[in-house]
């Protein structure tokens, strides 16, 4: 049986992978999206790595960024 913590760790592996991703398709270093994202490169790192817990709002913002629906950075199918 899956605990919720888990889940809430695959969401996270999930977005980062996902983050990861739109990156390397538009052929940008971490620190330049991180800068287009408006977030420190570490903190990009992290959440590339599936370590940092983003708020919803926070996943929200990213995502219109990017110009996406926020649940596409949640898909668990490693974009």
């Amino acid at each position: 049986m899956r605990t919720l913590s888990s889940v809430e760790g695959d969401l996270q592996r999930a977005v980062g992978r996902n983050l990861r991703a739109y990156r390397l398709e538009r052929g940008l270093s971490q620190e330049d999206f991180a800068d287009v994202l408006g977030v420190h490169r570490t903190y990009m790192g992290g959440l590339e790595r599936g370590e940092r817990n983003l708020t919803l709002r926070s996943l929200e913002r990213i995502a219109e960024k990017l110009g996406v629906p926020p649940l596409e950075l949640l898909r668990d199918d490693g974009k």
